[in-house]
């Protein structure tokens, strides 16, 4: 079994000693190391490339928002997952554009972070259900730029098809199987994609497909 590797950031001792608990009993997942502040994090992350970071939003010094970005900038492939008691929109918006793959509250049930961490640890994107609609009635309040639909009609349609399944949270391995590509061709159609539309994350392809209605958020 393939571990997820999984650094926990948060400036409360308590708070972690009550994560590792409840993350050391999954088979599937190994705490590699504990961050105090977000320039801990950072650095952290600069020396071990974990699968998940779990971030607090607020912490000494370079906050989970900042600390995020950096994490990023360095180490593209590290997931950043907000577990946070912040529910409101400033903080969820700024993590989001930080680069985060999933925002959490810490008031959720304990599966259903687990399955937050599986699911970013995929390369997937986890939104805690009441936050994703937030997410959608903001990007759909915008409404749609008339150059956003000549940029479109520029995808080819194999890249309008995957982009519904980036869109859907498949991970690349998904796609390729259900398309029948490699995986490697599934990456090189995901950077055209994102390089024809301006966006640089799967949330920024995910709120896009939202506002086009390629995908049914009824299902």
């Amino acid at each position: 079994m393939t571990k997820i590797n999984l650094i926990l950031a948060d400036d409360h001792a308590v708070v972690r000693s009550g994560l590792r608990m409840l993350l050391e009993a999954q088979p599937d997942i190994e705490i590699i190391a504990e961050a105090e502040s977000g320039r801990e994090a950072v650095q952290q992350v600069e020396s071990m490339r974990p699968d998940v970071v779990l971030m607090d939003i607020q912490m000494p010094g370079l906050s989970g928002i900042e600390a995020t970005k950096e994490i990023k900038r360095v180490a593209k492939d590290t997931a950043v997952l907000a577990l946070t008691m912040h529910e409101d929109d400033q903080y969820f918006f700024e993590m989001i554009n930080a680069g985060a793959s999933g925002y959490v509250p810490k008031r959720a049930a304990p599966d259903e972070l687990l399955i937050a961490i599986r699911t970013v640890a995929r390369g997937e994107v986890f939104l805690y259900p009441s936050l994703a609609t937030r997410l959608v009635q903001d990007y759909l309040r915008r409404g749609e730029d008339p150059e956003e639909g000549q940029v479109y009609d520029n995808l080819t349609p194999r890249e309008r098809e995957v982009l519904v399944h980036i869109a859907e949270g498949q991970s690349n391995a998904e796609i390729a199987q259900e398309l029948v590509i490699s995986i490697k061709t599934v990456d090189r159609h995901r950077e055209n994609i994102m390089r024809k539309l301006n966006m640089h994350s799967r949330i920024d392809l995910v709120k896009y497909a939202i506002k086009r209605g390629l995908i049914d958020l009824d299902e």
